[in-house]
């Protein structure tokens, strides 16, 4: 949705999504390119977007609390000419951001941080260049550039990419700009991107598409597997459940999920109708989240309900999220009776014990908020999750849709799971 959001803004012209989200990142997606220059019409289950490219008609921005907007939105603004604030709020006021210290002055951009936090200012135009830049932090840094560059209309130059991490979600920003008629780089094993001097675009695949005549763009946002995640997981602790909507084919990087469901002998079908999934004896597992660190929480909830010792790597990727991932997950779930060691790279999460009903936080962070209330499912009692309404991040119909599936839920200033 967030991709959707800055592809429309670049391709210019007007742009349909269908299907567009309504938590808070995708609406602070959606003011940002308001603020950008955009026209933006929400009519029934669409936005409408007009405009005619990066012009600002503020000279602040600000991201919420949206990691992937303050990546990706950043290099965008920077096209223009106009001296502008970037702002966020909560814990993104605390993630490092010296990336943009070191690679914007790079590409011709004035820019000004605070110690390497927001809040941000930084004066453009862009220019793009050849530039190598770190990719172990995040992808989101590199979807931002490869935007900017194609904004820009580069020409024989690239961006070398070292250790880049989470490479399906470059696979979705560059199947995005594919779809939205903007020039797509060529992909060389993700440690080059070269965008070429051709009147076509460059497909991910190798193949090529005319630019000529494009008028406009219709595009349909995917489900979210990094949301359907967690009701999948429901599903296999507490179900059975259907879920529907979720693009077996997709490019996320959290379609993982099926993968470490399998791991764990979790019982699912695959039908015409959407993904069917039921309680099941399941066992240990063992699963790489290094490219879909979004996807340890719910992790952590199927692994505490599996026999033996579940290990996870992949807790580098942690750190820099709403809350240090890793330690959330271990005091949290401790209360809730179950182990969680750290070891270096590796989470080991001790399963098969009853999981106990507590009263836990959620630390602010709409995943650690979700994980807990799929433990509780199963769990021992009643827990209570305070700062529950974090989940409106990225998923606010979170708790109602539990409530269909039959979870008994209260919602309030705290929410409470009974057994």
């Amino acid at each position: 949705m967030q991709r959707a959001c800055a592809a429309a803004l670049l391709a210019k012209g007007k742009s349909v999504i269908h299907n567009p989200g309504h938590s808070n990142d995708d609406k602070a997606a959606i003011e940002i390119i308001r603020r950008l220059g955009a026209e933006v019409i929400i009519n029934n289950e669409r936005l409408i977007i007009n405009n005619n490219g990066v012009d600002p008609v503020s000279d602040e921005i600000n991201c919420g609390e949206s990691g992937l907007s303050i990546r990706m939105f950043t290099p965008i603004i920077a096209l223009s000419d106009r001296r502008v604030t970037i702002n966020g709020e909560g814990s993104l006021l605390n993630r490092p951001m010296d990336f943009f210290d070191e690679t914007l002055p790079q590409l011709g951009v004035e820019i000004e941080s605070n110690s390497g936090k927001l809040p941000i200012k930084i004066q453009g135009p862009l220019q793009p260049k050849n530039i190598e830049i770190d990719g172990s932090l995040s992808s989101q840094f590199l979807t931002g550039l490869l935007m900017a560059y194609a904004a820009a209309d580069a020409k024989d130059v690239s961006i070398k990419v070292n250790n880049l991490t989470s490479k399906p979600y470059i696979d979705l920003t560059l199947d995005v700009m594919k779809q939205f008629g903007l020039k797509v780089p060529e992909n060389r094993n993700y440690e080059e991107f070269i965008f070429h001097n051709e009147s076509s675009q460059v497909s991910p695949t190798g193949g090529s598409r005319s630019l000529s005549g494009l008028e406009g763009t219709k595009y349909t946002v995917e489900g979210d597997w990094s949301g359907g995640a967690f009701l999948l997981v429901a599903g296999a602790i507490a179900g059975p459940i259907t879920v529907r909507g979720l693009d077996m084919t997709s490019t996320q990087a959290d379609k993982a999920i099926m993968k470490a469901l399998s791991n764990a002998n979790a019982s699912f079908a695959i039908e015409a109708k959407g993904i069917k999934i039921h309680p099941g004896k399941m066992k240990a597992f063992e699963f790489d989240a290094t490219n879909s660190p979004d996807l340890f929480p719910p992790l952590v909830a199927l692994a505490a309900n599996c026999a033996g010792e579940t290990k996870i790597k992949g807790v580098n990727r942690l750190i820099h999220k709403e809350s240090n991932r890793a330690e959330s997950l271990q005091q949290e779930f401790e209360k809730m009776g179950v182990k969680i060691e750290v070891l270096g790279d590796v989470m080991k999460i001790h399963g098969g014990r009853t999981v106990k009903g507590a009263r836990v936080h959620s630390h602010h962070d709409h995943r650690i908020a979700m994980a807990s209330a799929i433990a509780a499912l199963k769990a021992d009692g009643e827990t209570i999750i305070e700062e529950a309404d974090a989940v409106k991040k990225s998923y606010p119909d979170f708790y109602d849709d539990l409530k269909k599936l039959g979870a008994d839920v209260s919602l309030g200033a705290k929410i409470k799971f009974h057994e």
